[in-house]
């Protein structure tokens, strides 16, 4: 298909977007004497260094240093504006993550933006305005999804009072340089009708309202894309230089184990694959036949769901309550599975493994090596593909501890290792030369440098880690009253001090609280390993994949994982660095970038602006983690969109790499296969 056809716009209410160029309107010229006049500083001081440049000079320390710009009247109108671009430079040595703020009249909500500037470089940051490419008669709130009419910030975009662009608590003066700020995508939003807009979800799981560039018309079109798909990946074939496990067959050859190591080599950290091939990691999350959506309370966003027996009747399902959102206190909720009953629509009978061999094929054809976190066990069995493995077995947790995706798991408590143990065990990963490395856990809520060690405090008394802590404390003070006076407290006794489930002062205790800390976290890890290397000697552990991270828990990792994970999602890593003095190869578990431009309501956590710039987006992140020496993997979170109606916690993003009715994004596609084609001479600095 060609790219230049693409149209940019959804088709709404009779208007179409085209793929001319986008109207862009210039709200603040930092060239211009009027425009500086309304910027004003926040512990922070200005100077205009050149003609159209106005930096800004942060203080160290300060909690939210930048500027505050109001416009020339009372407020803006960006109503029929889609985006606000705030142009930015960044002078300096160091990248810098820049935050953009605009708050209304009303109700003084707030729109929030994010960027991270390269140094010695110019950027965007971009801030979403009307957050769908259509706007409703009248407000019209919807259950069980994160975007969408009625979801997340309801900023009056028709009065923005002021734009504040700012640093978040740096711990150095910062510098950065305002160029100019325009809003794009101005004109005339399509408007829908409220009263006829559900149900908006159709037969196939697409948005009923719109029309876009594969958007499927009927069932009848599967054949027809089927076909195109076959002469596409014909046309496609996996790069030359691989070897049988996707390492570089035409680079250099190690010592062959017969399992996934890691090495460095020529100053840049690799993995090796079981051959001794030089191996980067270039995954794919989430590979399986199937994307859930809630029934539950809201059939009425359906426009039409099959029967609930016949050929069907295995897409409908029930699970237990979600951990966030507004299924967070239902007992069961019934969900159905619109790709996995696309898939039926598309292959018949024989769908799963006629799904699982399309899945290899695609992979191959677009430069991937790697099946990722939370695939499914019937594609990844064909080993074809080397993949991850993910261990979560549960163990009773530290209960003063909270985070969003639960409590954190008590490494003190005999069940933690027991459980690990168990899992793996059962696991058909365990000794798999196939298995690139174990996982174990996801985004664990490792709060900041005392948190953990609080949490044990505010435990009851039985808690293992809060046992552990005391039996330190013991050690170290002897006597309750030299702890007392050491932490400003009144604990009568040792034993009064395990019943209390109160934290102490954390300035006052933050030696005692951080070294604690650090213990939960080498525990933790160290037992992780050992199950690992208990059962599977020669596999990787690959660590934690962290999303909230400190550097005393990071530095724990450090001591045994063979790779540390991070869930990254930015628009580059190419910076990205360990804490002083740790040299150990990472990987990134997930990252992502949507767009608003193929009928869904959300972007994910990175967004842009359409197709195309996602494409360019998602480039340029791999390209930066290739240059990275100690990035040995990336790995796209995830396959498929999530449901237009929202997953069980209500996730709604345009992420996938194919969308609900099995089609490709091209765009996304043709950057992979780019990537995929150059991708170890790229690593190699060749």
């Amino acid at each position: 298909m060609n790219l230049q056809k693409y149209v940019l716009g959804l088709a709404l209410g009779g208007a179409l977007a085209t793929g001319a160029a986008e109207p862009v309107t210039l709200v603040v010229d930092c060239g211009q004497p009027e425009s500086r006049a309304r910027i004003t500083p926040n512990e922070a001081t200005l100077s205009a260094a050149t003609s159209g440049v106005m930096r800004v000079t942060t203080k160290a320390k300060a909690s939210w240093p930048g500027v505050t710009i109001r416009p020339a009247r009372e407020t803006w109108d960006f109503s029929q504006a889609q985006t606000l671009l705030v142009h930015i430079g960044n002078p300096g040595a160091e990248p810098l993550l820049l935050h953009v703020r605009m708050d209304d009249v009303a109700r003084d909500q707030a729109a929030h933006g994010t960027g991270t500037i390269a140094p010695h470089s110019k950027g965007v940051v971009a801030v979403g305005l009307n957050a769908l490419p259509f706007r409703l008669t009248q407000p019209l709130k919807l259950i069980g999804l994160r975007g969408g009419p009625g979801a997340g910030q309801e900023l009056d975009t028709a009065h923005v009072k002021r734009l504040l662009v700012f640093l978040a608590k740096p711990a150095q003066p910062a510098v950065f340089e305002l160029l100019r700020i325009e809003t794009a995508n101005s004109g005339a939003i399509p408007t829908l009708d409220a009263g006829t807009f559900l149900p908006f979800v159709d037969e196939l799981g697409q948005f009923k309202h719109g029309d876009w560039p594969g958007k499927l018309p009927g069932t009848a079109a599967f054949a027809a894309r089927l076909k195109a798909e076959d002469a596409d990946l014909a046309a496609h074939p996996a790069p030359a230089d691989r070897d049988t496990y996707g390492g570089w067959a035409a680079g250099p050859q190690l010592e062959a184990t017969g399992f996934f190591r890691t090495a460095k080599h020529d100053g840049r950290w690799w993995l090796v694959d079981p051959e001794g091939r030089l191996f980067w990691s270039q995954g794919m999350d989430c590979v399986r036949p199937s994307s859930e959506t809630p029934l539950t309370d809201r059939t009425n966003y359906f426009e039409k769901l099959p029967p609930r027996t016949g050929e069907f009747a295995e897409f409908y399902a029930r699970r237990g309550r979600a951990p966030v959102g507004y299924y967070k206190d239902a007992n069961r909720i019934e969900t159905f599975n619109f790709v996995g009953a696309n898939l039926r629509r598309k292959y018949g009978a024989d769908w799963r493994e006629l799904d699982a061999d399309r899945v290899h094929r695609r992979l191959a054809s677009w430069g991937y090596n790697t099946i990722g976190n939370w695939s499914e066990w019937s594609v990844i069995a064909q080993r074809r593909t080397p993949y991850v493995c993910t261990l979560s077995a549960w163990s009773p947790p530290i209960a003063g501890s909270r985070g969003y995706w639960g409590q954190f798991p008590d490494p003190f408590h005999p069940e933690f290792a027991e459980a690990l143990r168990k899992a793996f065990a059962k696991s058909q990963a365990a000794g798999d030369k196939w298995c690139l490395g174990v996982f174990i856990h996801n985004e664990l809520a490792w709060g900041h440098d005392t948190s953990l060690a609080e949490a044990a405090l505010q435990s009851p008394a039985d808690q293992p880690a809060k046992q552990a802590f005391l039996g330190d404390l013991q050690k170290k003070y002897g006597d309750i009253a030299r702890l007392n006076a050491a932490w400003g407290t009144r604990h009568a006794s040792w034993d009064a001090l395990r019943a209390a489930q109160t934290a102490p002062d954390a300035k006052r205790a933050k030696g005692d609280l951080a070294a604690f800390y650090t213990r939960i976290a080498e525990r933790y890890f160290e037992t992780c390993r050992t199950e690992v290397k208990r059962i599977a000697p020669q596999q990787l552990y690959l660590g934690c994949r962290f999303a909230w991270k400190n550097e005393l828990a990071v530095r724990a990792a450090a001591r045994f994982c063979d790779v540390l994970s991070f869930n990254r999602y930015d628009y580059s890593v190419a910076k990205d660095k360990l804490p002083e003095g740790l040299e150990l190869p990472m990987i990134i578990g997930e990252y992502h970038f949507g767009a608003l431009d193929r009928g869904l309501f959300h972007t994910g956590l990175k967004a842009t602006k359409d197709q195309n710039d996602r494409a360019e987006k998602y480039r340029a992140y791999l390209e930066g983690a290739l240059q990275n020496p100690l990035i040995v993997g990336a790995h796209w979170f995830e396959y498929r969109d999530e449901p237009l109606s929202g997953r069980f916690d209500g996730e709604n993003y345009q992420i996938g790499f194919v969308d609900v009715c099995d089609n490709p994004y091209p765009e996304t596609v043709a950057a992979a296969r780019e990537i995929g084609a150059k991708l170890y001479k790229f690593r190699a600095g060749k």
